[in-house]
């Protein structure tokens, strides 16, 4: 099989799809690997360690996606991409299909088969592909979150963990999944005081047990977010429902009861945001102001950590690539995590959330 992985052309997107290892082990198995000119720089990996694995560098998008039979990316194809997609290939990547409209029905037209990180489920369940860079992405909410609370960045001037006779900020995390559990363990360790909240008891019985006494657990209601937005110095939008549109936990309305220069850190914009004020923002751009209140809503925020990043996601995502390029789709799929992952089919949706999100007709994926 051919498979390719392209450069990234998402704003400030450092990570690339694959690491020299993983041409190694294919290349070994006979496939051929094509990797665009410098895909790999923004994590530190230059075109000669690829060369040396037994990648065939090429020098544009256009000549990548028309030879490979499995594209390998990171982040969806953008518009200038969407051209490039052909009939029976199969692209691998974060899709996110249900917070844009235009790219589901762009994808959709191109007849591909549109294999989903986001989407693939585990052996014991879980989200394998999704974890590693939300562990990423929890721990970098505070470091930004920190960033944009200082005054310059027009944030309230506090200090995270405060200091001898001076109270820590409080933060309110909104959502005890991967994300939510890494962003506690890191603004507990900058000794802020901490709430994070959600409607399944079970995790927050899990997470009282494992975090240090600076972090409260509180079931997840519209009273009590309401009642922690005015509390709340650093707000963290960690909510996911695999496959769909994040839940608007935030309304517009409820900005005016937080405290001026207060942070909003949606990590959950990939998937519409949890803030009914979010939209999409770049590294380049990251920040805007409503009602007073910062909000932070980068669609790639791990990409600015490529290095170990890419490392991260190639380490969980890399099985995957080896046995479809082993194996090609219909084998493949055979695998309940790999069928679970591909959304949409030959000119139909197989993703019951994204079909529902959009009122498309959903279609069995027969592998």
């Amino acid at each position: 099989m051919i498979v390719g992985v392209p450069k990234e052309i998402k704003s400030d997107e450092y990570r690339v799809a694959m690491i020299p290892a993983g041409v190694e082990e294919l290349t070994l198995r006979g496939h051929r690997v094509l990797i665009e000119r410098n895909a790999g720089a923004g994590s530190g990996l230059d075109n000669s360690l690829y060369r040396s694995a037994g990648a065939e560098i090429v020098d544009t998008p256009e000549e990548l996606f028309g030879q490979a039979d499995l594209v390998v990316k990171v982040k969806e194809p953008l518009e200038p991409e969407w051209k490039l997609l052909r009939d029976g290939q199969m692209l691998f990547t974060y899709f996110h299909f249900a917070a844009d409209r235009d790219l589901t029905f762009h994808v959709l037209e191109t007849g591909i088969t549109a294999i989903a990180y986001e989407t693939l489920q585990g052996p014991k369940g879980g989200l394998p592909l999704l974890t590693p860079m939300s562990e990423v992405a929890g721990r970098m909410s505070i470091q930004e979150g920190a960033k944009y609370l200082e005054k310059p960045q027009e944030g309230r001037g506090i200090l995270l963990g405060g200091v001898p006779g001076v109270k820590p900020a409080h933060i309110v995390i909104l959502g005890g999944g991967v994300v939510g559990k890494n962003a506690a363990q890191i603004a507990a360790g900058f000794q802020a005081d901490v709430a994070i909240l959600d409607i399944n008891v079970d995790r927050l019985r899990y997470l009282e047990d494992i975090m240090p006494a600076n972090v409260n657990t509180i079931f997840s209601d519209r009273h009590n977010i309401r009642e922690q937005l005015q509390l709340a110095d650093l707000v963290i939008g960690s909510v996911l429902i695999p496959g769909a549109r994040a839940p608007q936990l935030v309304r517009a309305d409820d900005l005016k009861l937080m405290k001026p220069g207060a942070v909003i850190i949606d990590v959950a914009v990939d998937q519409g945001g949890c803030v009914e004020t979010s939209r999409p923002t770049t590294h380049a751009n990251p920040t805007f102001i409503v009602d007073d209140i910062v909000h932070y809503c980068v669609t790639n925020m791990p990409g600015a950590v490529g290095r170990t990043s890419t490392y991260a996601l190639c380490n969980v995502t890399f099985p995957y690539v080896f046995k479809l390029a082993e194996q090609g789709l219909s084998q493949a799929a055979d695998d309940p995590g790999i069928a679970s992952a591909v959304n949409m089919h030959a000119g139909k949706v197989t993703n019951r959330a994204v079909a529902e999100t959009f009122d498309l007709e959903l279609s069995d994926f027969g592998g």
